[in-house]
């Protein structure tokens, strides 16, 4: 039984900043953050994201403000929606470990509270610089094997276990995906 939930995000996804900023508020369940590269599950998954199709896009605008709205979170869509979040999702796993929380809720807030543009290398480096991390370390790290691969192995391990999108919370290897099941995933954790 686990002791814990697997969350799986990236960046990119709107419904993962909304779990993202639920999740945050507890404080009693511990969570594992397993960072995807959204884009690369969708292919080895064989979808299309909804950002490619302009009725799920126009419905999901419209579902993320609902929502967000209705949890009192402030929400933006970003202007620049889709973007290349690889970096991104490297660098959190680059960053030491007393950061991470941090910059996680750095680059969520800029992309989907202050429409950010994020595909924008000097947005990247100001925030790092907001957060005292080095940007020419972020880059070259995130350029070696080690970052690469492990970004890559968590995107196969969410394959793996039949995650097709983002966020998905993992219990007990069972899967809860949508920003609507994190209820369903504590459950299932605290029930046992």
């Amino acid at each position: 039984m686990n002791d814990h939930v697997d969350f799986y995000f990236d960046i990119i996804s709107p419904y993962a900043f909304i779990a993202y900023k639920n999740i945050i508020n507890i404080k009693n369940i511990k969570f594992n953050f397993k960072p995807i590269l959204l884009g690369g599950l969708h292919n080895l998954v064989g979808i299309t994201a909804p950002a490619f199709n302009k009725f799920k896009l126009k419905n999901m605008k419209n579902d993320c403000e609902l929502i967000s709205k209705k949890n009192k979170i402030n929400f933006i869509w970003n202007s620049n929606f889709p973007i290349n979040s690889l970096y991104i999702m490297r660098g959190y796993l680059f960053v030491e470990e007393n950061k991470k929380n941090k910059y996680l809720e750095t680059f969520f807030n800029a992309y989907w509270q202050d429409d950010i543009d994020l595909n924008i290398e000097d947005s990247i480096i100001q925030l790092l610089n907001n957060l005292s991390i080095d940007h020419k370390q972020f880059f070259k790290s995130i350029g070696e094997q080690e970052i690469k691969d492990e970004l890559k192995n968590l995107t196969h391990e969410a394959f793996e276990r039949e995650i097709f999108g983002a966020p998905t919370f993992v219990v007990n290897n069972k899967i809860f995906w949508g920003q609507d099941r994190l209820e369903y995933a504590i459950d299932e954790l605290t029930s046992n």
